[in-house]
C-alpha cells in the first residue's frame, strides 16, 4: 500500500510541477499580450483586438492552476490559530475537514464549471475565433487538480503518512538577535 501511494505522490508531485511551469508561462504569456497590446494601440496606433481576451483567458488559468497547487502545497486559506491551542489529536481532524472543504469545492468547480462550458460551447468568441466554452475550462482543469490533490493529502493522513506541518513558534527568530547580526 505505502508503494502504491508513493507511486501516486511521486506522479501528483510531477502534475503539480507541470501545472506550477504552466501557470508560469501562461503568467509570461499574458504580459507579452499586453505589453504588446500596449504597443499597438500607442506606438503603432492600432490596438490588436485578440489581446485582451487572449490575455484574460490565460489569466484565468495561471490563477486556476496556481489555485490547485496552493491546495497540494497546503498554501491555501485556513485557520491556523485553532492548531495552536487544540490539543494534537483534533489538529488532523480539523485538517481533514478542511480537506473535506476544499475537496467539495473543487468538486463544485469541476461540476458547474461542466456545466458553463456544455452551455457556452456552441457560441464563438470573436477575436479568438475559439468556442465560447474555452473561457470556461480553467475552471474545470482548476477544479478537478483542487479535488485530487485535497483527496491525495487526505489519503495520505488517513495512512500514516506525515504530511501536515506545523508552525513551530519556537523556530521564529528573535527580531532582537536578528537585528545585532
Amino acid at each position: 500500500m505505502t508503494h502504491r501511494l508513493e507511486k501516486l505522490s511521486n506522479i501528483l508531485s510531477r502534475t503539480s510541477t507541470a501545472a506550477l511551469y504552466l501557470a508560469g508561462i501562461g503568467l509570461v504569456l499574458m504580459t507579452a499580450f499586453v505589453a504588446w497590446q500596449v504597443f499597438g494601440r500607442y506606438v503603432l496606433n492600432r490596438s490588436p483586438s485578440w489581446t485582451e481576451p487572449a490575455a484574460v483567458m490565460l489569466m484565468s488559468w495561471f490563477i486556476f492552476l496556481g489555485a490547485a497547487v496552493g491546495v497540494r502545497e497546503n498554501f491555501h486559506l485556513g485557520f491556523d490559530v485553532l492548531l495552536y491551542v487544540l490539543p494534537e489529536g483534533s489538529k488532523a481532524i480539523l485538517r481533514t475537514a478542511s480537506d473535506v472543504i476544499v475537496a467539495a469545492f473543487g468538486f463544485g468547480m469541476v461540476w458547474y464549471g461542466c456545466q458553463l462550458v456544455s452551455l457556452t460551447w456552441a457560441s464563438t468568441l470573436p477575436s479568438l475565433g475559439l468556442p465560447g466554452g474555452f473561457d470556461y475550462l480553467p475552471v474545470v482543469a482548476g477544479g478537478a487538480l483542487i479535488l485530487l490533490f485535497s483527496l491525495e493529502r487526505m489519503v495520505q493522513r488517513f495512512a500514516g503518512v506525515g504530511i501536515d506541518r506545523d508552525l513551530n513558534l519556537e523556530e521564529v527568530p528573535d527580531l532582537n538577535t536578528v537585528q545585532e547580526a
